[in-house]
């Protein structure tokens, strides 16, 4: 189908009729008379060789083609009004908008349950994708607007990117809950002693600030995602050492139990990232606005 030959004036038009549900509704949406709304859906009808709409008692009944469609048009219509309305405030409540979020296990754990909680009342017609914030790919992907927003534990700035501070989380560690060794307390003996079970990566936060006071700890096990930690930990006598919130919400959910960490570990600070391309939508400002007040409460 060439693009050209086509009517763009027709697709608010079967947009309108969708919507409504009745032609005459539908023409006094688009403040168009009744002839020429019925000359409009027989040019669309042709268009794309189905019949859209079946006229009943009921109204305007849509066809399987035309619930097929009915979604990527109102996206569409929606992606172009917002393109050329950058100065109007966003209407969330209303908004059919996607977005998509890059995230680790912390986002994923933390931040996306009751990010989700609050849309889907606030604003319900959203929809939301995750991404895996996979750090060396994370900058194609906002540049090219795969992702909307990542979150991160690094700030990137500068080469059209901004960032901004969401919050600030501490290392815990955390044991089973009825470990044969440890108590309510973990001294720093237990702690370099015990096996851990720990990210699969180089040279992490725990392990540099060990080697500064001469210590190592016994990382018995490597694992890709923190996930995998209160799974380990729940059914053995391993240690893990993780963000405060990410513990809580496990503790929720397995046997497990937090403890301080005998060493005073650096805190971790939790950033939002975004492309310059996207810093004045009114969507992408709502959306950044909205996390950020969100994770002030967490």
């Amino acid at each position: 189908m060439n693009l050209r030959s086509i009517d763009l004036n027709l697709i608010p038009v079967f947009d309108a009729i969708f919507t409504e549900g009745k032609l005459t509704r539908a023409a006094e949406r688009l403040a168009m008379s009744q002839p020429a709304m019925s000359n409009a859906l027989a040019r669309l009808r042709a268009t794309v060789d189905d019949p859209l709409f079946i006229r009943t008692a009921r109204g305007m009944v849509p066809t399987p083609r035309a619930k097929q469609m009915a979604g990527p048009i109102r996206q569409a219509l929606n992606l172009i009004h917002n393109t050329l309305q950058q100065n109007t405030e966003f209407d969330f409540s209303d908004s059919t908008r996607t977005f998509s979020i890059a995230v680790e296990d912390y986002g994923e754990a933390v931040i996306i349950p009751p990010l989700m909680d609050w849309l889907t009342r606030a604003a319900p017609g959203i929809q939301t994708r995750i991404w895996p914030g996979r750090s060396r790919a994370v900058r194609e992907e906002l540049r090219n607007g795969m992702v909307d927003l990542a979150v991160d534990y690094f700030r990137l700035e500068g080469q059209g990117f901004r960032s901004t501070h969401l919050m600030t989380d501490e290392l815990v560690s955390m044991v089973r809950k009825d470990h044969p060794l440890i108590g309510e307390t973990l001294s720093l003996d237990q702690y370099v002693t015990l096996p851990h079970v720990v990210l699969a990566q180089n040279a992490p936060m725990v392990d540099r600030e060990l080697t500064r006071r001469g210590l190592t700890r016994n990382r018995a096990l490597q694992v890709p995602h923190f996930i995998s930690m209160p799974l380990i930990v729940k059914s053995t006598d391993f240690i893990c050492t993780l963000p405060r919130r990410m513990a809580s919400v496990y503790m929720e959910h397995f046997p497990v139990k937090i403890l301080a960490s005998p060493i005073d570990f650096p805190k971790i600070p939790i950033y939002l990232v975004w492309s310059d391309a996207v810093g004045t939508d009114p969507g992408h400002q709502w959306l950044r606005d909205s996390l950020h007040s969100l994770c002030q409460r967490l």
